[in-house]
């Protein structure tokens, strides 16, 4: 018996590549409804290494079988781990085809929110091109765990395209909901660290063209940003950051604007101790 909890062992997975020949023998025989039991019965189960596992596996399936088709139901199946266990097969299934995979998770991402987390934060660093095609329909989704999930991931390229990142960001900025504005204080603490001079740019724009509840949140994402640079095991890290970010106060306290004035007085009472 494959363990219901936490990694698996060798002992584990000569089971399962046993099961797995089993099903792929009745998919060649055409017994697609024995072959849908099987997998059911591997799939239903609370531990998430055996769901991605099994769907890894299924997803090399060479034969006449009607796999696409079954693990397609699967992921309208009302018991979780049968969905996750097909999401995990499209994912793998599809590798070289990204944008299949994009349209797979539109229709996971609430449904099979942990995997689809999982997968998107890996689609960002294989195919962030696709992502960059697919994420910004779901940032204006109705859907508030779309929208979180359109930020999944996006870290993965914010050194290389800060401006992206920094440009999506900027119109969700005011989204209404916590865990979307949880999500975008992590993106705009990794970009930060990676990229302040066009951060702080981006920053000092969205401070003196919002309101006072967006500058709470901004605010409170600077003083995170800045404690990662206090850290002891961040301090040979931080020469550079720490230097740019006083070139900024600095400028931004000589800004005729007082209210840009006032961001840089602000920022300079943040960085002192640094």
């Amino acid at each position: 018996m494959i363990k219901a909890m936490g990694r698996l062992n060798l002992d584990d997975y000569k089971l399962m590549d046993a099961h797995v020949e089993k099903i792929f023998k009745n998919l060649d025989k055409g017994n697609n409804g024995i072959a849908e039991r099987q997998i059911f019965e591997l799939a239903n189960t609370a531990n998430y290494f055996v769901r991605e596992e099994l769907g890894k596996r299924l997803a090399v399936y060479e034969g006449k079988g009607k796999l696409d088709r079954i693990c397609g139901d699967m992921l309208e199946h009302n018991l979780y781990g049968i969905r996750a266990t097909a999401l995990f097969y499209f994912y793998y299934r599809h590798q070289s085809e990204p944008e299949i995979i994009a349209r797979t998770l539109d229709k996971t991402c609430e449904s099979v929110p942990w995997e689809s987390e999982t997968i998107s934060f890996e689609m960002w660093k294989k195919a962030p091109e696709v992502m960059q095609k697919y994420m910004p329909s779901w940032s204006e989704s109705d859907n508030p765990k779309k929208r979180e999930m359109s930020l999944h991931g996006m870290e993965n390229i914010a050194a290389r395209s800060p401006q992206y990142v920094l440009t999506f960001i900027g119109r969700m900025l005011d989204d209404e909901d916590e865990e979307v504005q949880k999500k975008i204080s992590h993106i705009l603490v990794q970009v930060g660290r990676q990229r302040p001079l066009q951060t702080y740019a981006s920053i000092r724009r969205w401070l003196l063209e919002g309101d006072e509840k967006r500058a709470r949140t901004i605010w409170a994402t600077l003083k995170k940003l800045t404690s990662i640079f206090s850290q002891k095991n961040m301090r040979d890290k931080s020469q550079e950051f720490v230097s740019i970010s006083k070139r900024v106060a600095q400028g931004w306290k000589a800004d005729p604007d007082p209210a840009a004035a006032q961001l840089g007085h602000k920022l300079g009472k943040l960085i002192k101790d640094l």
